[in-house]
């Protein structure tokens, strides 16, 4: 089957290999000259584990290609994506769609056979409407079907996700759609992935719930820390002691400074706005947002709190070495990062802020102007008063305690991801903060 990936950013680029990889023949699109330009020569525009490989190999196997050309591109697909960004607003939080109308309305004009228009963006309900509005009225009389399949990728492992979803989502309203997305997905049938055909608005907000529920659930563990912390409990044995419980599950319950990247806040408050249209309110919803945005800042001060209480002193003039910058480990996504409320915080306090990450820095420089980027985790945490972890890579798990206890000019350590042992990390000589535990 040919198809066509319009947009090749994260959701397009991965889709796109993975279709490919499955024996489609793919074409990704994109307006973007240059990002085509160097994704033919097998530069990746983002980090994600084992994609450039992905790629180079469909590539030459003949069964993934590149194109600033619309027209020609989608003129054979039986399947066209679109997989364009849909940011928050400027000024209201609204998804801003103009990018998914776009295309609809090139693929309207270019239409010449018979395709299903597949709405991969996370949109918001009626969204596929509106799009099939726009094919119809530019007066094509090529057969088309408008369908939502959103996507439940994790940065960081999602080409896994793609490969062996927990589900498909198809909201498809005539047969003949619901043939052809079959056919799409039909590799997918030996790994018995369940395939949930709905109605196109029902597609659409299941991707919406989905994310908000655990965008709830980090939220909630979070506060359930921040509890922990006042009555002497600890938050991981509080995780683990209600995540066996099957009708909760254990993912999404760990605690630290608060969610980020491009999906969970664009996300939710796109359903608040959405929800807010049909005068049906989700106070839940609002309570999260709230309550992670308050969160990141708040992150900050705890850094500088810890500071007083292991008798370093006021933040003006120390150096603070960050360990992890972007939203989540392996990927180089800063989007909404908690490190960029947290630096800030840092930054008014008067601090002097350092950091390393192994991939997020290119991204994060331009956004932090005022922190200085270090080659290596040992050299940030040289001559620094305090060491906090934002962001668990691997490679700080089994970071030498001894050596940069040696390394810092203050023994303090600001654990935002319970990775470490209290225990071990005491023995080494420092003062230990971590989060919901004594």
């Amino acid at each position: 089957m040919k198809i066509a990936m319009v947009g090749s950013g994260y959701v397009g680029l991965v889709s796109g290999a993975c279709f490919a990889d499955f024996g489609h023949d793919v074409v990704c699109i994109d307006k973007d000259e240059t990002k085509i330009e160097r994704l033919r020569a097998g530069m990746m525009p983002i980090f994600e584990p084992g994609l450039g490989e992905l790629v180079a190999q469909n590539v030459r196997g003949g069964r993934l290609s590149f194109s600033t050309d619309l027209p020609s591109a989608i003129e054979d697909a039986q399947a066209i994506f679109i997989a364009v960004g849909t940011p928050s607003r400027r000024g209201d939080g609204h998804a801003d769609l103009s990018y998914v109308y776009a295309v609809a309305q090139e693929v309207a004009e270019s239409l010449k056979n018979p395709a299903v228009i597949v709405t991969k963006s996370t949109v918001p309900v009626g969204t596929g409407d509106e799009v099939e509005r726009i094919i119809r009225e530019s007066g094509t009389s090529t057969k088309f079907a408008v369908v939502s399949n959103p996507e439940f990728l994790r940065e960081g492992a999602a080409i896994t996700d793609f490969k062996r979803p927990d589900r498909i989502v198809i909201g498809a309203e005539d047969e003949w759609a619901r043939t052809v997305m079959t056919e799409v997905y039909r590799p997918l049938f030996l790994n018995r992935a369940p395939i949930l055909f709905t109605s196109r608005r029902s597609s659409e907000l299941i991707k919406y719930a989905a994310n908000a529920f655990l965008a709830t659930k980090i939220t909630f563990i979070n506060e359930m820390a921040d509890l922990c912390e006042k009555v002497g409990a600890d938050v991981q044995d509080v995780s683990r002691g209600i995540g066996l419980d099957n009708r909760i599950g254990s993912k999404f319950l760990h605690a630290g400074p608060s969610y980020g990247g491009s999906c969970f806040p664009k996300d939710t408050l796109a359903l608040l706005k959405t929800a807010e249209d049909f005068n049906s309110p989700v106070r839940i919803v609002e309570a999260v947002v709230k309550t992670n945005d308050t969160r990141k800042r708040a992150m900050g001060r705890k850094v500088i709190e810890a500071l007083a209480e292991a008798g370093a002193g006021e933040p003006r003039g120390k150096k603070i070495a960050l360990l992890g910058l972007t939203f989540k480990p392996n990927t180089d996504d800063m989007r909404d990062a908690p490190s960029i409320a947290i630096v800030q915080a840092l930054l008014d306090a008067g601090a002097d802020v350092v950091a390393y990450d192994p991939e997020g820095m290119e991204l994060a420089a331009p956004m932090m102007p005022e922190v200085t980027m270090a080659r290596n985790a040992y050299e940030a945490v040289t001559g620094a008063d305090a060491i906090v972890l934002v962001t668990e890579w691997d490679a700080f798990r089994g970071i030498d305690l001894q050596r940069i206890r040696q390394l810092a000019a203050q023994p303090v350590l600001v654990d935002l991801r319970n990775v470490y042992n209290p225990d071990e990390v005491r023995s080494a000589g420092f003062h230990y903060t971590s989060i919901g535990r004594p």
